[in-house]
């Protein structure tokens, strides 16, 4: 079950600006009613570029209503300038936040706005007014490869929640879902702790594929014997059981060998 704000509760309740103006100024449009969710949104604007009222009407869930409602005390007595440096994450703080998966309905407020005001200028009112440094990979919120790469360093972000939580990245369109993806499987740590019975087949596999095949050149051989902890017993067989650098073979090879692929703090032990 989602958890959504006293805001966005209050807003969808006693929703503000309803309905339309006749001979608006301005009049934009978002979603599309076969997905569920359709927005328009009304402008009055005077001589001087002042948006003197606003109005909406939506059909879709109660995040749909929370956000347009909002949206339109946020922009009414802002310049036509103001109120398009109005971006999806201003509009989601607005409400103290929204689900991730209800985020696409800040998205829609922002781009029935943006909709209506590239109506009234006649052109195309252009990107956000927002410096960003880097490579932007989520369009929606005006979110940078450099900040996800951030969440993930220095916040711990390791899933697609975890972004969408810290900046809401992914949570709108979802175009840019596949490269925060990617990112975070470049930059995300992984738990790589094994299990006791991964451990075992771990450093059994190191043994069988890095260290048995050079010993064998030799006629020698080596058998895993037994794991407690990080001491690993192993028993030499063939010519390396009688060799005489059988301790420096095991420590400067075989305990080499598995410091490197399976765990630094390993000790190796031969059994006679």
């Amino acid at each position: 079950m989602w958890e959504y704000s006293d805001k966005v509760k209050e807003h969808y309740k006693n929703p503000k600006n309803v309905g339309s103006i006749e001979n608006a100024d301005a009049i934009g449009e978002a979603g599309a009613l076969a997905c569920g969710d359709k927005l328009k949104i009304y402008l009055k604007i005077n001589d001087k570029g002042i948006i003197e009222d606003a109005k909406f009407q939506t059909f879709g869930c109660g995040s749909a209503v929370a956000s347009s409602s909002i949206l339109t005390e946020m922009i009414i007595g802002k310049s036509v300038d103001e109120a398009r440096k109005i971006t999806n994450k201003d509009i989601a703080d607005a409400l103290d936040g929204l689900p991730p998966e209800k985020m696409h309905c800040s998205v829609m407020g922002h781009e029935a706005l943006e909709d209506a005001l590239k109506n009234y200028s006649g052109d195309n009112p252009g990107e956000e007014n927002v410096e960003k440094t880097g490579k932007i990979i989520c369009n929606c919120f005006n979110v940078s490869e450099e900040e996800i790469i951030k969440a993930i360093k220095e916040k711990g972000a390791k899933t697609l929640d975890d972004i969408r939580e810290i900046n809401y990245a992914g949570g709108g369109c979802a175009r840019c879902v596949p490269n925060i993806k990617m990112l975070l499987d470049k930059y995300a740590k992984k738990d790589d702790k094994l299990n006791p019975v991964q451990f075992i087949l771990k450093i059994n596999k190191v043994l069988e594929t890095n260290v048995a095949g050079e010993l064998g050149k030799d006629s020698g051989g080596i058998e895993l014997v037994n794991v407690e902890g990080k001491n690993v017993y192993v028993k030499l067989t063939g010519t390396c059981s009688s060799c005489k650098n059988a301790t420096m073979t095991l420590k400067n090879f075989v305990e080499a060998q598995l410091r490197e692929h399976v765990d630094p703090e390993i000790n190796v032990i031969e059994v006679k």
